[in-house]
């Protein structure tokens, strides 16, 4: 790691603590600019659910792809770890959310056998929002939410179907069919099978976004408009 990039990081941290400090918030989504997506329309690219612990620090919840590998598992780390990832900006972006919604999100985020319930290790960076042989960083998250706002939503499917009912939007990106091949074969966190054949040969690939569950979170009155920190 750079010396640069580690004191970025940590200023990142601090500055987003005192922020998260200051909003009076107990959970709030996360997220980071670890890839440019700019081609895609998309500013962010990784969100974690982030809260206070029991000694008033911040922690974040997050799933992570095991480098070079189909796999991924969930992680709790601190900002700085958070941030200490090799990223294009450094720029975070949160969502404070609703009150009831900290309350029943809380209590989730500190219960590790709840918190990895709808964790699926198969990963694919482009996992089909509406499915569930691959989960992605982002579509854990929002499922792992969907389960804390409806306890009845004990599953991907349950979370998925309470996500469709209260108007979740996944993303659509325009991937041609040779980008889709390269990454297919050069790429063992990539897979397109998951998605329908007449979306997936057309180039429309829906998938779980940053910038989408923010815009769905103000759009439902579950969160606030996003807030940045550099």
């Amino acid at each position: 790691p750079r010396a640069d990039a580690i004191r970025s990081a940590m200023q990142l941290a601090e500055r987003t603590a005192a922020r998260l400090d200051a909003s009076g918030a107990r959970v709030v989504v996360l997220a980071r600019v670890g890839q440019n997506l700019g081609e895609y329309g998309l500013r962010y690219s990784h969100l974690g659910l982030a809260y206070r612990d029991a000694q008033g620090r911040w922690r974040v919840v997050h799933k992570l792809n095991d480098c070079g590998s189909a796999l991924s598992a969930v992680y709790r780390k601190g900002l700085g770890d958070f941030f200490l990832d090799d990223l294009y900006d450094y720029e975070a972006g949160f969502v404070v959310l609703a009150p009831a919604t900290q309350d029943r999100l809380l209590t989730l985020v500190r219960d590790n056998v709840r918190l990895t319930q709808l964790h699926t290790p198969a990963y694919s960076m482009v996992a089909y929002a509406w499915a569930t042989r691959y989960q992605q960083s982002n579509q854990w998250a929002l499922e792992t939410f969907a389960m804390a706002e409806d306890r009845g939503a004990s599953t991907r499917e349950g979370a998925q179907r309470w996500l469709k009912a209260h108007d979740y939007a996944p993303s659509e990106l325009h991937i041609g069919p040779l980008k889709r091949i390269g990454g297919h074969m050069t790429a063992a966190n990539i897979a397109f099978d998951d998605h329908p054949a007449e979306k997936r040969f057309a180039g429309r690939i829906e998938t779980v976004t940053v910038d989408s569950v923010f815009a769905w979170l103000n759009r439902s009155g579950l969160g606030g408009t996003v807030q940045t920190v550099r």
